[in-house]
């Protein structure tokens, strides 16, 4: 069953950091209603996969999925035009404004004047009927102990709901954060971080009472709005900036944690000691950094190797990465695109390569490879690229296939390591300058598809359409960015 296809834009909440303080959450129009174009901003990301994207604020919207099949009639509406799209305005321009995009709609004007005791009634209706419709098409079949929830959008926070949905259904990962989360937990004790809100909203939904249902992110986002400096200045970021964000946080929390508790005169302590008394270390070693949760399940090591043609000698770097950042070519499949990654590069002419053997700059060839896989190996498609002759940005709708098993060669070891495909955030959009993020997640083989409070199931050929297109101009606007494979080699 395809989620239904002529759902229609949704306003975004005009009111900033109002909207979080709020005892309860922001009303929004319902689904089903006509208003203005929800304002999720794409960032756009940088062309190195290493280098922090540069970031754009536009304003956005929201469509449901496409027909199952590529060829099929698309029933719903066109993105807006970006050249007659509405310019983005100021925080205080917008919030002066939301009160008429409030009262605009199919009947909008009832619930205007009855209150928002009304709207959250009919949002009651409208989510309760979407958790039972799904559970009424799983059945029996309804895996035993899994909760599925969607996550209300707190004024354009799309981007944060469909990455924190593909990382909850990264199974060691939720689990290794779990089981963190009740070890640690002390309360009155525990300082309240980006890790703890994370854990706690992970632990809201695994425990929750109804199987399905909508759970409301605020402390998390709450978070990461005192974190993060785009939140204060009001503008968005996409979801594969904010995947590297958080991520980068985590580590930060969970080495800055252990460190702590190396260094407490308990942990140094022979008594305290789990493998006896602690040695210390000798002058100019180095402390190796900890091992985190987030190292176990997303890092793995590439093999950065330059080859001087004069000398023949060959230098080797090694990079830790989180997620791998590729180049797409149009009618490409991601095998062809980690292939590119791993080419070999010659360097000349003005990039010619400094050889310490040869003291001086060189010709050579160059070359990534990588040299540990992850166990979870996260593929970022660069799908935004900066146009010089037009002086911005311009969104790659390319074709690229992501099949569901993937085999990743060009390892170190020649030793292919396999994967299975069972999360993709998808972008919604024509171009950065407008966007929404949603994610279709495989859980206990079932497919299921996730935008922001809705929660459908959909088949498993239905993520075909989010392929891309193969002519330029074309439709569809609905493009997979990035892909979450699990190595199929056991949990790590």
């Amino acid at each position: 069953m395809l989620p239904n296809e002529q759902k229609q834009q949704e306003a975004p909440s005009d009111q900033g950091e109002a909207d979080l303080n709020q005892a309860s959450p922001p009303f929004t129009p319902e689904k089903g209603e006509k208003s203005p174009a929800n304002g999720a901003a794409a960032a756009i990301p940088s062309s190195s996969p290493h280098s922090q994207p540069s970031r754009i604020e536009t304003l956005g919207f929201r469509i449901g999925l496409p027909p199952p099949s590529p060829s099929a009639a698309r029933v719903r509406g066109e993105p807006p035009n970006p050249r007659t799209a509405n310019p983005v305005r100021s925080p205080t321009v917008e919030a002066s404004s939301a009160a008429e995009r409030s009262r605009s709609g199919l009947g909008s004007g009832i619930r205007y004047l009855t209150g928002a005791a009304s709207g959250w009634w009919d949002r009651w209706m409208v989510m309760g009927a979407s958790g039972s419709k799904l559970e009424k098409a799983l059945g029996d079949q309804f895996p035993e102990g899994e909760r599925y929830f969607g996550l209300e959008n707190f004024g354009n926070t799309c981007y944060c709901n469909s990455v924190l949905q593909a990382l909850y259904f990264c199974i060691p990962f939720r689990e290794q954060l779990l089981e963190y989360y009740s070890n640690n937990k002390n309360p009155g004790e525990t300082e309240e971080n980006l890790l703890t809100c994370l854990a706690d909203l992970f632990m809201q939904i695994s425990q929750a009472k109804k199987k399905t249902g909508v759970i409301a992110p605020k402390r998390f986002v709450q978070r990461v709005k005192k974190q993060n400096e785009l939140f204060r200045s009001y503008m968005h970021q996409d979801a594969h900036e904010f995947l590297n964000f958080l991520l980068n946080e985590l580590v930060d929390i969970l080495e800055k944690e252990s460190s702590t508790a190396k260094d407490s005169p308990q942990s140094s302590s022979p008594e305290k000691a789990p493998n006896g008394p602690v040695q210390p270390l000798a002058n100019g070693v180095r402390k190796e950094p900890p091992v985190t949760l987030v190292h176990k399940n997303f890092q793995g090591i590439l093999t950065n190797e330059t080859r001087c043609l004069r000398c023949e000698t060959v230098t080797a770097r090694d990079e830790t990465f989180l997620d791998l950042s590729v180049d797409i070519e149009q009618n490409s499949s991601i095998t062809s695109c980690l292939k590119n990654f791993c080419s070999t590069e010659t360097l000349n002419a003005e990039d010619k390569f400094f050889c310490d053997k040869c003291c001086s700059l060189q010709e050579a060839q160059k070359r990534m490879k990588i040299k540990k896989a992850p166990h979870i190996l996260v593929i970022h498609l660069k799908r935004f690229k900066y146009i010089e002759q037009l002086s911005r940005y311009k969104k790659l709708s390319y074709r690229v296939v992501f099949p569901m098993e993937l085999k990743l060669s060009n390892t170190s070891d020649d030793v292919d390591t396999e994967y299975s495909l069972f999360a993709v955030v998808v972008h919604v959009g024509s171009g950065p300058n407008h966007g929404h993020y949603v994610s279709l997640v495989k859980s206990h083989n079932h497919w299921l598809f996730f935008d922001d409070e809705n929660v459908e199931m959909v088949e498993e050929q239905t993520l075909q359409t989010f392929f891309g297109s193969s002519h330029e101009y074309s439709g569809n606007t609905d493009h997979g960015y990035i892909l979450f494979y699990e190595g199929l080699g056991g949990k790590s």
